[in-house]
């Protein structure tokens, strides 16, 4: 039986976005709208200049023109399929079934579960401790937009809803559609064993809309969502338990390989 406190909102019906250059009939795309753009332009210019070409070089350049401008009109890309990655917006909230990454941290802060929880009910304190958080703005009660820089120096922007909620224990929320990254997540604040603050647990799961570049880039940068976390959580405890954040975290610099085995953890556990 549910609690009594525990609030689940209802999801609005949202309808699908018209006016996008290249229709959709067919289940399946996983590219992007940039992403195709930039195939059809390389593509293009690869045909041309195998045509310009003679023997195995020219015919070698049209196939790959070819392909790229067939990726590109078809929003379809099999190497993308096969590694769970897909650059395409979705007309649903939240991540795809079976697409992104799932992430989940945990650290122990000397504060009460409720000290705890209305501090990060206040969705426009995270800016605080969240590195790449550049601005959350409440729209209204259940629902925040949010503005995050990533690897490049480029931002990107969604809204998201509170979807479950339960005072001083639970927020989950997930990202509405239309979103820049498609994500959700919750976190959960649990009384810590012998009176030692709270455990604050935090899961996460993205969808690479920036499709195989960018996981790569933050694999090589350490930028992974399972760092950040980490990160992010070192801060939040630092502010809540000394009131500053020191400039330099305390947490050991994770190596390049921890920061590819975090991106890797796709949902094996729900």
């Amino acid at each position: 039986m549910e609690d009594s406190n525990t609030t689940a909102y209802s999801r609005p019906h949202f309808e699908a976005s018209g006016g996008e250059p290249f229709p959709h009939p067919h289940e399946g795309r996983n590219l992007g709208q940039k992403e195709r753009y930039a195939s059809i332009a390389a593509g293009a210019a690869l045909l041309l200049l195998g045509l310009a070409r003679r023997r195995l070089t020219g015919l070698l350049l049209g196939a790959t023109g070819a392909a790229l401008l067939g990726r590109g009109v078809s929003g379809r890309c099999a190497f993308y399929r096969a590694m769970g990655i897909s650059s395409a917006p979705s007309d649903r909230p939240g991540v795809p079934d079976n697409l992104g990454t799932k992430v989940e941290r945990s650290i122990t802060i000397r504060r009460s579960p409720e000290e705890i929880y209305q501090f990060w009910r206040d969705l426009e304190n995270l800016p605080r401790f969240m590195k790449h958080v550049k601005s959350v703005k409440m729209l209204d009660n259940l629902r925040s937009h949010w503005v995050v820089t990533v690897p490049g120096g480029r931002t990107m922007e969604w809204d998201a809803m509170i979807i479950n909620e339960h005072p001083n224990e639970l927020i989950a929320w997930e990202s509405l559609p239309g979103a820049d990254l498609e994500n959700a997540g919750s976190v959960r604040f649990h009384p810590a064993p012998g009176g030692r603050g709270t455990e604050v647990r935090v899961t996460m799961q993205y969808n690479a809309m920036e499709g195989l570049l960018g996981v790569i880039a933050a694999k090589i940068l350490r930028e992974s969502p399972g760092v950040q976390i980490d990160e992010d959580l070192d801060r939040l405890k630092q502010l809540l338990e000394t009131g500053e954040i020191a400039t330099a975290s305390k947490r050991p610099v994770h190596s390049v390989i921890a920061a590819i085995e975090a991106v890797t953890e796709t949902g094996e556990s729900k």
